[in-house]
């Protein structure tokens, strides 16, 4: 089965709901199939039982912050391949830097545009952003 006949599956890993929602209702409308988790070691502990074909991490999460958790899922053989999307309100340079040395493949500021949110969920996940997605203005 090819990437373009399954649904990929994306976990997001945030405390908000609001913005789990947000994220779901975005990336369902997609085709993406999402499931949630409230806290890194949720979400480390999800993905360890069934790795996703993309992660969506907050930082600033309680239990476990997605600093953390990144740099405990590139320590997993199962999940060190797995692309992660690093969503945050932090937006210096610095927290960019510091979100891809934790592991993220990208880094999106808070609030987030749904086109970019898409975007980069297909980019990263290897699905073919040319297919109905609109180009963000």
């Amino acid at each position: 089965m090819t990437m373009e006949t399954r649904r990929i599956r994306v976990l997001v890993v945030d405390d908000a709901i609001t913005v789990r929602a947000y994220t779901r209702q975005v990336l369902e409308a997609d085709g993406f199939l999402v499931e949630e988790a409230v806290n890194g070691i949720e979400g480390l502990e999800r993905a360890l039982a069934d790795p996703p074909d993309l992660l969506i991490v907050d930082v600033n999460m309680p239990k476990m912050d997605g600093y953390s958790m990144l740099r405990a899922v590139r320590r997993e053989a199962a999940l060190e391949a797995v692309p992660a999307l690093m969503i945050t309100t932090e937006s210096r340079d610095d927290d960019r830097l510091r979100a891809l040395a934790a592991g993220a493949n990208w880094h999106l500021v808070k609030p987030v545009r749904p086109e970019a949110l898409v975007l980069s969920a297909r980019l990263l996940s290897g699905r073919p952003v040319g297919d109905g997605a609109e180009s963000p203005s």
